[in-house]
């Protein structure tokens, strides 16, 4: 709620440094606010750095998040106090005041160097809690190799100094005189605006289900360990070995469901990634020791994410992976080879045993012990689960104003829905401050460049290990080795991480040691790293682009990993290239352009209202165009949520804040007919029926909420007998016709109706929520109506899965098919008959339904033209396709349009809420802003060799380049993207 500017303050504390609580508190401190990023932990990243990959694109998890942490630690606008816990909050929206304890790490951080010699000499060894206790930490520790702040912390239970008061050997060793063994807890007293927690998630105690016997056996390990023994920062470098013998297993077993989905534990509710992650780790053992032979069993695989489904195909038909559907009753050893046997019912309803050399329980989350612990300190209320109460159309506010939530403590979910959520909280938090932003906040301040005209190119080549990621396959030191004889290249050097911040630190030292003017790093993607290589070297005193980048991870290691000297040879060849070219590198200057403050909403949908309102209210001006005559979307044809809310009041509500905002304008039935500009810089125009007037509109960004409808089924006799209707179509005869529904004896639901089929084989999401939804309101209307659920897996993920349990209480009936044995509908006089063959008791059903509902498969809406138009991408599916799907989910590659709502992957009420609100916080960063510095690696062209032969305005696919009135091509270096095309194909060279 907005608040009194004259009591505002423009700063936010963000409690929780793991991937949420860094992307809130970036987009926060990039759109104008100061931010305190409050961790309990001695470093920040939280639990992301434990892993080894992430799905789909099996990306480094430490490359994915080392930009990220780099920038954090460095963003003069985001101040870190880790190690340190809230003791309470007083105080109102716009003004709190919230006490820290800042606990001893009895190490001073001004003075650590961050050099490690005292962990390295200390003679305490640990196990290590980042390990999950299979590796070793000492008693003064870093969290983890890329660890921010990187400065120890002494563990003072286990100490000898505090023990025993004896040994002081790292204080003896420390070359900065960094340990201070006096260092006591301090209190700090915070003033913000705005509180977000993201406190995380912590992994099921899997010693709670004895029947699996973990901690007893002793190759039953959790998912989280196995992650730490895939990772090459690992306990075993990323050799996959058994705990018991340090043997090479080969059969592995993946259990799914351990301490989720059980009401024994209280937590009956889907930790929604488990599925996913277990499918990863057996595709990446399997890249990692191609004899391993993986096998998963699971209740439903729920897919449901973008490509989730793809994956798991992949991981099927590529890798062998041995999907058994069932639910393991219990694990016993073999006690002459400590061997696992798995105990379960097979698909022919007999109990089997299996023997596997390991076992992976997938564990699922729980709310962290300080998670609870903050949430009673601030007074915010939780839900049977521990979890972060929240309701539907306000997903991210606590019981608590001006306290919002995001990550895995709100409920439990993947990274790129902890990413949206924690932009989304960003916006909301904003919302209140906007009469104070920019109050607090320090510029950027870089060092004068160097003048490097005329020096000879003096070139430093840094080769990144990237842990087994690239060192798995290429011989770096050879690549190392070899860059160092190359002309120009006066200094090389391989690093386990090159994108880490003692690294990064480490590269501006040596290019003023050395008086490097040129610097290349032989590592990943530059679409993820080159902007941090870029802001290193500037801080060094450089242009940034002087900086060159070798990709030997996606186009050598990843592609070439069974090809080793192949491999090296080819990233030989690329160094090689990337040192030619960094010698003719000269250096480009920046062009500053003012920005429009206004934004266009495209799609007057519930997204595209939540993201205008949210912009409106943080102050800018908001121009909505939507397609047809009126607002809502898909809402004008919903009633009721899962949990009983009422969709069309909310509607009716988000409407009239909308319609009542003086910073929103409303433009209906418009479509868009032209769109040009940049950044910052847009321009588009329209045409407004029915007289089809046309309109310019300036604005400074767009975001894209053009939504998604159900499909009209092809199959099952839709359009042919009256009886076979859409779930849309019975939830509005539920709302508004209830009482037909009295006299119903029997009605089926057939579940993937036009998805995970060939044509469509992505998974729609919201199906089998809605179709229980819908069930459940039939049963509460009619208790004696016999409902049938037909369904492949049923995917009520996160916390809706309560709802499928109390769907089978009510008497509910749930069928599986497989998708070669599809149901099978006839019509014989009028009747329906449903037949559908049963895994499970391996005979075929007759089924006589009064009504049969399809689960029909979400489509985007057409957007091709438009797509075209603002030079957006599309995956195959016809999904506008994000810039990175981990780090970047509401982005488009192209800058300054941002994406939200079921255009984007189809998606419950309250996931739209977040997502809107997250694309809003994204925009306000560049709307923000009074001037933008434009991409200075474009196309020029010499106009006294331009023969106008038009081949650059024809070849390029942005269409910038025009003949101007002097007769020869021009290109707007703001306008430009810097592909290259023009100056590859102009013939006059």
């Amino acid at each position: 709620m907005p608040v009194n500017s004259s009591k505002t303050i423009g700063s936010v504390a963000v409690a929780g440094g793991g991937i949420g609580g860094m992307q809130a508190s970036l987009d926060l401190a990039n759109a104008g606010f100061r931010v305190y990023l409050i961790e309990s932990a001695p470093s920040i990243g939280g639990q992301m750095p434990k892993l080894d990959k992430t799905f789909p694109t099996n990306d480094c998890s430490m490359c994915i998040i080392s930009p990220k942490l780099v920038e954090v630690g460095g963003h003069p606008n985001i101040d870190l106090i880790t190690y340190s816990d809230i003791i309470s909050v007083e105080g109102e929206p716009g003004n709190f005041n919230i006490r820290v304890n800042r606990k001893a790490r009895s190490v001073d951080p001004d003075k650590c160097t961050g050099c490690g010699d005292c962990y390295r000499k200390c003679p305490v060894k640990l196990p290590s809690e980042f390990d999950e206790d299979i590796g070793i930490r000492k008693a003064i520790y870093v969290r983890f190799p890329q660890s921010v702040p990187n400065v120890p912390v002494i563990d003072r239970i286990e100490c000898r100094f505090f023990t025993q008061g004896k040994c002081k050997v790292c204080s003896k060793v420390c070359p900065a005189g960094a340990i201070n063994y006096d260092q006591a807890d301090t209190e700090v007293n915070i003033s913000a605006g705005s509180i977000i927690i993201s406190p995380g998630f912590e992994p099921f105690d899997a010693a709670l289900k004895g029947e699996f016997g973990y901690g007893r056996l002793g190759n039953v390990i959790t998912s989280l360990e196995f992650e730490r023994i895939l990772s090459a920062s690992g306990p075993f470098s990323g050799e996959i070995l058994r705990p018991s013998d340090k043997g090479h297993p080969r059969k592995i077993a993946w259990i799914q469901c351990v301490g989720s989905r059980d009401k024994s534990c209280n937590n009956d509710y889907c930790s929604s990634v488990c599925c996913m992650y277990a499918t990863k780790e057996a595709v990446i053992a399997k890249e990692h020791d191609s004899n391993i032979e993986p096998t998963i069993f699971y209740m439903d695989i729920r897919a449901f994410g973008k490509g989730f489904d793809l994956y798991c195909e992949r991981a099927r038909d590529e890798y062998g992976v041995r999907y058994i559907r069932s639910m393991v009753s219990g694990l016993y050893e073999r006690p002459e080879s400590k061997n696992i046997i798995v105990k379960y019912v097979n698909d022919r309803g007999m109990i089997t045993e299996e023997e596997f050399e390991m076992v992976v329980l997938y564990v699922g989350m729980v709310p962290s012990r300080n998670a609870l612990s903050l949430s009673r300190r601030l007074g915010i209320e939780l839900n049977s689960h521990g979890f972060c109460s929240a309701a539907t159309f306000k997903p991210l506010n606590t019981s608590r104003e001006g306290i919002f939530v995001c990550g895995a403590f709100q409920s439990p979910k993947d990274i790129p829905e902890t990413v949206a959520q924690a932009s989304g909280a960003a916006a909301f938090a904003a919302e209140a401050l906007a009469p104070s932003r920019g109050e607090m906040v320090e510029e950027v301040k870089y060092p004068d460049e160097i003048d490097t005209a005329k020096e000879e190119p003096r070139i430093g080549v840094f080769v990144c290990h990237c842990g087994v990621n690239i060192a798995g396959v290429v011989d770096v030191k050879a690549v190392r080795d070899y860059a160092a004889t190359l002309p120009g290249v006066v200094y090389t050097e391989d690093c386990m991480y090159t994108c880490s911040q003692d690294t990064q630190e480490k590269i501006i030292e040596l290019i003023k040691e050395h008086n490097l003017n040129r610097v290349i790093t032989a590592s990943c993607s530059p679409k993820t790293h080159e902007p941090l290589f870029q802001a290193t070297i500037r801080k060094a005193g450089l242009n940034k682009y002087l900086f060159e980048m070798a990709n030997i991870r996606d186009q050598c290691s990843w592609v070439h990993m069974k090809e080793k000297e192949k491999a090296t040879e080819k990233s030989k060849d690329l160094v090689r290239m990337a040192a030619a070219n960094a010698a003719l590198l000269s250096p480009l200057k920046e062009i500053a352009i003012d920005v429009n403050h206004r934004a266009l909403v495209i799609g007057g949908g519930q997204a595209g209202m939540t993201a205008a309102l949210n912009l409106a209210r943080q102050g800018f001006e908001v121009t909505l165009i939507e397609k047809g005559s009126k607002l809502g979307g898909n809402l004008n044809d919903l009633y009721f949520t899962i949990h009983g809310d009422n969709i069309q009041k909310y509607l009716a509500h988000l409407i009239e804040e909308v319609n009542s905002n003086p910073l929103i304008t409303v433009i209906l039935n418009a479509e868009i007919d032209d769109f040009e500009g940049y950044k910052g810089n847009f321009i588009t125009s329209l045409l407004i029926a029915p007289a089809m007037r046309s309109m310019k509109v300036e604005h400074g960004i767009t975001i894209v909420a053009t939504g998604a409808e159900e499909s009209k089924p092809e199959e099952y006799l839709y359009g042919e007998n009256e009886r076979v209707i859409t779930q849309l179509q019975l939830e509005k005869d539920i709302a508004l016709k209830a009482d037909i529904f009295h006299d119903t004896d029997e009605i089926v639901m057939i579940q993937c109706v036009g998805s995970r089929d060939e044509k469509r084989p992505y998974c729609s999401r919201i199906c089998c929520s809605m179709a229980i939804k819908n069930a459940i309101a039939i049963k509460e209307i009619n208790p004696l109506c016999k409902i049938y659920i037909l369904n492949r897996d049923i995917r009520t993920y996160g916390l809706i899965d309560e709802y499928y349990t109390k769907a089978r209480e009510l008497g509910i009936i749930f069928i599986k098919y497989e998708p070669e044995k599809k149901p099978e509908v006839i019509q014989e006089d009028n009747f329906l008959k449903v037949l559908v063959s049963d895994p499970i008791l391996q005979m075929e059903i007759e089924l006589n339904p009064d009504l049969l509902i399809l689960s029909s498969a979400i489509v985007p809406r057409e957007n091709e033209e438009l797509a075209a138009l603002l030079k957006i991408n599309r995956n195959s599916d016809n999904f506008y396709l994000e810039a990175h799907m981990k780090l970047r989910p509401v982005d488009f590659a192209t800058e300054g349009i941002f994406l939200t709502g079921m255009g984007h992957l189809p998606k419950l009420i309250d996931e739209t809420v977040t997502q809107s609100a997250a694309a809003a916080a994204r925009a306000a960063v560049i709307l923000s802003k009074e001037k933008l510095i434009a991409e200075s690696i474009v196309a020029a062209v010499e106009p006294e060799k331009c023969a106008v032969c038009l081949t650059c305005v024809r070849a390029c696919p942005f269409g910038i380049p025009f003949i101007n009135e002097e007769g020869s091509a021009e290109i707007n270096p703001v306008l430009c993207q810097g592909c290259g095309t023009c100056v590859s194909e102009c013939p006059g060279k």
